[in-house]
């Protein structure tokens, strides 16, 4: 069977389903909160698959005298996908905490989310290679995004402010269809006072599924920056899509300590904007997949690495300057000794037969009476 026939393309998707289905009907048939320690298998377990097919694309290649370049082009997108999707979860947290999305119901949401992803993604990876065959000049457009994204995310800092009420799909949803502000266990609609009402849970889904579309904006134009293939388009982004629920269970509390991941991911995104635009056919220019991939993976690692050997300061205390913490807590401690040893000695000096102060005043306080029904 070809890689890319119409019949890799079945049995593809029918394994994912199958995965799927598997993690939804076996391990999370009932609503639960996901441990560290099952969204670190699950990540696992998912990663292990994804360079399990990347290994089969090599194999392929040798076997069919094509080469390895498309399982190095499959490396680098998932690379590129699974490392921008980082970045996104700090956004889905941010929503989950918004809508106060009780734990245990957020593995359903982002289940659909993804599920949800998968067929978006599939319509963009589909309709962004119909016009890059079509019209050249959109590798110029799609180049000169990835360029604007990345300078935009490169010096925002840290201001980036998410706001899910001003969703335009999360408005129009609230005018065509009745809401409600009570959460109904995990279902995504449910009846109060005779009619039919969608819950907190779908407003989260809708505002999840809204913001993946505007991620998928940045993420796929950079995919097609290294492969002109769908089918390793699309693949390179369904494996990343499938570890991002255990990833985002992983580091849900962990995501403030890369704090130099985001401009690794900002000079990502601009490399390949730039890639894509020199690659235009008026330029001639190639660069080979070897090297994007070396840059890609060395940019991410440095990021990473450079999160764990300078972590982030502790935040300092409210009124206190980050440089004038360590002062102002040294002087509070001397103060603090200092009145500790003033009332040493005046206690010492004191007439041990003189009541102390509040010893004579000291009465026995009547108990509290307690309203009904208290204990």
């Amino acid at each position: 069977m070809a890689l890319g026939s119409l019949g890799f393309w079945i049995v593809f998707n029918a394994a994912v389903l199958v995965l799927l289905g598997i993690d939804l009907i076996v391990f999370n048939k009932r609503p639960h909160e996901v441990s560290a320690r099952e969204a670190a298998i699950w990540s696992a377990v998912f990663v292990t698959l994804s360079l399990s097919f990347n290994a089969y694309i090599w194999w392929y290649g040798v076997r069919t005298g094509t080469g390895n370049t498309k399982a190095l082009e499959f490396l680098t997108g998932y690379l590129i996908e699974y490392s921008l999707s980082v970045d996104n979860l700090f956004v889905f947290l941010v929503i989950f905490s918004y809508f106060r999305v009780p734990s245990n119901m957020q593995h359903r949401v982002l289940f659909w989310g993804i599920l949800g992803a998968l067929v978006f993604r599939g319509a963009f990876i589909f309709a962004g290679t119909a016009l890059l065959n079509r019209f050249q000049w959109v590798m110029l457009l799609f180049g000169g995004l990835l360029i604007v994204t990345g300078g935009r995310m490169l010096f925002s800092g840290d201001d980036d402010s998410v706001e899910p009420e001003k969703n335009p799909v999360l408005r129009l949803l609230r005018r065509v269809l009745p809401t409600t502000t009570n959460y109904h266990g995990s279902k995504f609609t449910a009846m109060e006072a005779g009619r039919r009402v969608a819950t907190p849970l779908l407003i989260v889904l809708v505002v999840i599924e809204t913001t993946d579309i505007v991620f998928a904006l940045d993420s796929i134009p950079a995919v097609f920056a290294i492969s002109k293939d769908n089918f390793i388009v699309y693949t390179s982004n369904v494996c990343a899509i499938l570890g991002l629920r255990a990833l985002y269970f992983l580091l849900q509390n962990m995501m403030g300590k890369f704090r130099y991941l985001k401009p690794a991911l900002a000079l990502v995104l601009l490399f390949i904007g730039v890639k894509m635009v020199i690659e235009w056919d008026y330029f001639g220019v190639h660069i080979p997949i070897g090297v994007s991939l070396g840059v890609v993976g060395g940019m991410l690692a440095a990021g990473v690495a450079m999160s764990l050997l300078n972590p982030a300061p502790e935040a300092p205390s409210p009124g206190v300057a980050v440089g004038e913490q360590s002062d102002a807590d040294a002087q509070k401690t001397a103060q603090a000794v200092a009145a500790a040893m003033v009332g040493a000695i005046d206690e010492s000096l004191s007439d041990p037969a003189k009541p102390k102060d509040g010893d004579a005043k000291a009465e026995p306080r009547p108990p509290e009476e307690t309203m009904d029904g208290d204990v």
